[in-house]
């Protein structure tokens, strides 16, 4: 189904210019943690958005993703994903990565 949305348009247009492509892609199964920051209380994008974005980036194919710890957070100067992502062997690993990251984001986010 094609994406019509303007918001959703926009953002795999910012995505895509942001993320790095990793070479050779993830294949094996994965656990992702992320925490998305919206610009408001009513979100219209959610991380299945990301999911399928990541895929032929990062990862072969998003039905690799096993294990998702997802939060979300409220930054209406600087909405934005703050993420990790490793081998699902490794889970406790990519959320402790994750939180590390996120403790890491400045106050007031």
């Amino acid at each position: 189904m094609p994406i019509k949305s303007k918001k959703a348009l926009s953002y795999m247009r910012a995505f895509s210019q942001q993320c790095p492509t990793l070479d050779p892609l993830m294949d094996e199964d994965l656990a992702i943690a992320m925490k998305i920051y919206y610009k408001t209380r009513r979100p219209d994008l959610d991380e299945s958005l990301i999911l399928d974005l990541l895929q032929g980036t990062i990862y072969k194919n998003d039905r690799a993703i096993k294990l998702k710890y997802i939060e979300h957070g409220l930054s209406k100067d600087d909405p934005r994903v703050v993420m990790a992502i490793g081998p699902l062997g490794q889970a406790s690993e990519v959320i402790e990565v994750y939180k590390e990251l996120v403790d890491r984001e400045p106050l007031g986010s």
